[in-house]
Protein backbone atom coordinates (compact mmCIF):
# COMPACT_ATOMS: atom_id res chain seq x y z
CA UNK A 1 0.00 0.00 0.00
CA UNK A 2 2.83 2.52 0.69
CA UNK A 3 4.21 1.66 -2.17
CA UNK A 4 0.83 2.61 -4.53
CA UNK A 5 1.27 5.78 -2.72
CA UNK A 6 4.35 6.79 -3.34
CA UNK A 7 3.72 6.22 -6.93
CA UNK A 8 0.92 8.06 -7.18
CA UNK A 9 2.61 10.58 -4.88
CA UNK A 10 5.56 10.73 -7.29
CA UNK A 11 2.71 11.08 -10.52
CA UNK A 12 1.19 14.13 -8.68
CA UNK A 13 4.26 15.73 -8.55
CA UNK A 14 5.67 15.03 -11.88
CA UNK A 15 2.05 16.15 -13.50
CA UNK A 16 1.67 18.99 -11.63
CA UNK A 17 5.46 19.89 -12.54
CA UNK A 18 4.64 19.11 -16.23
CA UNK A 19 1.36 21.66 -16.27
CA UNK A 20 3.86 24.01 -14.95
CA UNK A 21 6.26 23.63 -17.99
CA UNK A 22 3.63 23.90 -20.30
CA UNK A 23 3.01 27.74 -19.20
CA UNK A 24 6.57 28.58 -20.26
CA UNK A 25 6.95 26.57 -23.02
CA UNK A 26 8.81 27.62 -26.17
CA UNK A 27 8.51 26.09 -29.46
CA UNK A 28 7.78 26.51 -33.11
CA UNK A 29 3.80 28.12 -32.89
CA UNK A 30 3.41 27.75 -29.21
CA UNK A 31 4.33 29.93 -26.32
CA UNK A 32 3.02 28.63 -22.95
CA UNK A 33 -0.58 28.62 -23.68
CA UNK A 34 -0.64 30.54 -26.97
CA UNK A 35 -0.50 29.11 -30.22
CA UNK A 36 -0.75 30.35 -33.80
CA UNK A 37 -4.67 29.64 -33.32
CA UNK A 38 -5.11 31.93 -30.35
CA UNK A 39 -7.18 34.83 -31.25
CA UNK A 40 -6.25 38.15 -29.53
CA UNK A 41 -9.68 37.78 -28.08
CA UNK A 42 -8.59 35.21 -25.87
CA UNK A 43 -5.65 36.82 -24.08
CA UNK A 44 -7.82 37.94 -21.18
CA UNK A 45 -8.53 34.64 -20.62
CA UNK A 46 -5.05 33.07 -20.65
CA UNK A 47 -3.78 35.74 -18.76
CA UNK A 48 -6.56 36.06 -16.03
CA UNK A 49 -4.35 36.10 -13.42
CA UNK A 50 -2.02 38.82 -14.98
CA UNK A 51 -2.25 42.37 -16.65
CA UNK A 52 -2.39 42.86 -20.31
CA UNK A 53 -2.01 46.52 -21.32
CA UNK A 54 -2.54 47.99 -24.84
CA UNK A 55 -1.37 51.17 -26.96
CA UNK A 56 -4.77 51.08 -27.93
CA UNK A 57 -7.83 52.92 -26.23
CA UNK A 58 -10.86 50.89 -26.64
CA UNK A 59 -13.56 54.37 -26.67
CA UNK A 60 -10.98 56.05 -29.19
CA UNK A 61 -8.85 54.02 -31.85
CA UNK A 62 -6.69 56.75 -33.52
CA UNK A 63 -4.94 56.14 -36.41
CA UNK A 64 -1.43 56.58 -35.19
CA UNK A 65 -2.31 53.68 -32.19
CA UNK A 66 -0.07 50.76 -32.90
CA UNK A 67 -1.26 47.89 -31.92
CA UNK A 68 0.41 45.43 -29.20
CA UNK A 69 -0.19 43.64 -26.28
CA UNK A 70 1.83 43.27 -22.78
CA UNK A 71 1.75 41.04 -20.69
CA UNK A 72 2.80 41.89 -17.13
CA UNK A 73 2.69 39.33 -14.02
CA UNK A 74 1.18 40.17 -10.77
CA UNK A 75 4.58 41.85 -9.27
CA UNK A 76 4.67 44.57 -12.77
CA UNK A 77 7.36 42.05 -14.75
CA UNK A 78 6.94 42.46 -18.17
CA UNK A 79 6.16 38.60 -19.57
CA UNK A 80 5.26 38.84 -23.38
CA UNK A 81 4.37 42.03 -25.82
CA UNK A 82 2.27 40.26 -28.13
CA UNK A 83 1.73 41.69 -31.64
CA UNK A 84 -1.45 40.56 -33.97
CA UNK A 85 -1.45 39.79 -37.51
CA UNK A 86 -4.02 42.10 -38.23
CA UNK A 87 -4.81 45.59 -36.26
CA UNK A 88 -7.38 46.49 -34.15
CA UNK A 89 -9.25 43.24 -34.84
CA UNK A 90 -9.94 41.23 -31.59
CA UNK A 91 -10.72 37.95 -33.93
CA UNK A 92 -6.83 38.22 -35.48
CA UNK A 93 -5.01 35.55 -34.98
CA UNK A 94 -1.19 36.35 -33.33
CA UNK A 95 1.44 37.69 -35.53
CA UNK A 96 4.58 37.13 -33.31
CA UNK A 97 5.30 37.29 -29.61
CA UNK A 98 8.51 38.96 -27.96
CA UNK A 99 9.91 37.07 -24.85
CA UNK A 100 10.44 39.29 -21.98
CA UNK A 101 10.79 36.69 -19.16
CA UNK A 102 13.58 34.07 -18.88
CA UNK A 103 11.24 31.42 -17.53
CA UNK A 104 10.31 30.89 -20.55
CA UNK A 105 12.57 28.08 -22.41
CA UNK A 106 12.41 25.39 -25.38
CA UNK A 107 12.92 21.42 -24.52
CA UNK A 108 16.09 21.81 -25.05
CA UNK A 109 16.66 24.48 -22.49
CA UNK A 110 17.05 27.78 -24.54
CA UNK A 111 15.37 30.81 -23.15
CA UNK A 112 16.16 34.44 -22.88
CA UNK A 113 19.15 33.57 -20.25
CA UNK A 114 20.88 31.46 -23.30
CA UNK A 115 23.85 32.31 -24.38
CA UNK A 116 24.83 32.32 -28.20
CA UNK A 117 26.41 28.49 -27.71
CA UNK A 118 23.26 27.50 -26.12
CA UNK A 119 21.81 28.12 -29.17
CA UNK A 120 24.61 27.21 -31.46
CA UNK A 121 25.24 23.94 -29.74
CA UNK A 122 21.27 23.38 -29.83
CA UNK A 123 19.66 25.16 -33.27
CA UNK A 124 20.84 25.78 -36.76
CA UNK A 125 21.32 28.82 -37.18
CA UNK A 126 19.92 28.99 -41.02
CA UNK A 127 20.61 32.76 -41.29
CA UNK A 128 22.47 35.87 -39.77
CA UNK A 129 21.88 39.13 -40.82
CA UNK A 130 23.16 42.71 -39.13
CA UNK A 131 21.50 45.96 -38.24
CA UNK A 132 23.42 49.02 -36.77
CA UNK A 133 23.62 48.14 -33.34
CA UNK A 134 22.75 44.30 -32.83
CA UNK A 135 23.17 40.78 -34.74
CA UNK A 136 19.91 38.86 -35.90
CA UNK A 137 19.92 35.07 -35.89
CA UNK A 138 17.33 33.34 -37.91
CA UNK A 139 16.21 30.10 -36.27
CA UNK A 140 13.60 28.34 -38.81
CA UNK A 141 13.08 24.98 -36.53
CA UNK A 142 11.69 27.42 -34.10
CA UNK A 143 10.44 30.02 -36.09
CA UNK A 144 12.25 32.31 -33.99
CA UNK A 145 14.86 35.43 -34.43
CA UNK A 146 17.44 35.94 -31.82
CA UNK A 147 19.53 39.50 -31.04
CA UNK A 148 22.58 39.44 -30.31
CA UNK A 149 24.10 43.26 -29.41
CA UNK A 150 26.71 44.13 -31.40
CA UNK A 151 28.59 45.31 -28.12
CA UNK A 152 28.76 41.59 -26.93
CA UNK A 153 30.94 40.69 -30.39
CA UNK A 154 32.81 43.82 -29.41
CA UNK A 155 32.30 45.44 -32.24
CA UNK A 156 31.38 49.52 -31.05
CA UNK A 157 31.38 50.32 -34.46
CA UNK A 158 27.62 51.79 -35.83
CA UNK A 159 27.03 50.11 -39.22
CA UNK A 160 25.47 47.38 -41.04
CA UNK A 161 28.76 45.59 -41.92
CA UNK A 162 28.49 41.49 -42.39
CA UNK A 163 29.17 39.33 -39.71
CA UNK A 164 28.93 35.70 -39.98
CA UNK A 165 28.78 33.11 -37.33
CA UNK A 166 32.29 32.49 -36.65
CA UNK A 167 32.51 36.38 -35.34
CA UNK A 168 30.00 35.56 -32.57
CA UNK A 169 31.81 34.25 -28.74
CA UNK A 170 30.33 31.71 -27.67
CA UNK A 171 29.43 33.56 -24.04
CA UNK A 172 27.40 36.46 -26.14
CA UNK A 173 24.39 37.25 -24.03
CA UNK A 174 20.87 36.90 -25.99
CA UNK A 175 19.31 40.61 -25.74
CA UNK A 176 16.24 39.74 -27.38
CA UNK A 177 14.04 36.39 -28.48
CA UNK A 178 11.24 36.60 -31.17
CA UNK A 179 8.37 33.95 -32.29
CA UNK A 180 6.65 34.28 -35.21
CA UNK A 181 3.42 32.34 -36.25
CA UNK A 182 2.37 31.81 -39.52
Amino acid sequence: MKKIIALLSVGFVLLIQCKEETNYTLANEQIGKITSATQINELSSIFKNDSIASHLDENNIKESSYDEYLIFNKQGEHLLTITPKEEKDSTSVIDNVQVLDKNYKTIKGFGLSSSYKDIADNYTINKVQSTFSTVILFIDELNATVTIDKKELGIKDFGTQKITLEQIPDLAKIKGVTFWFH
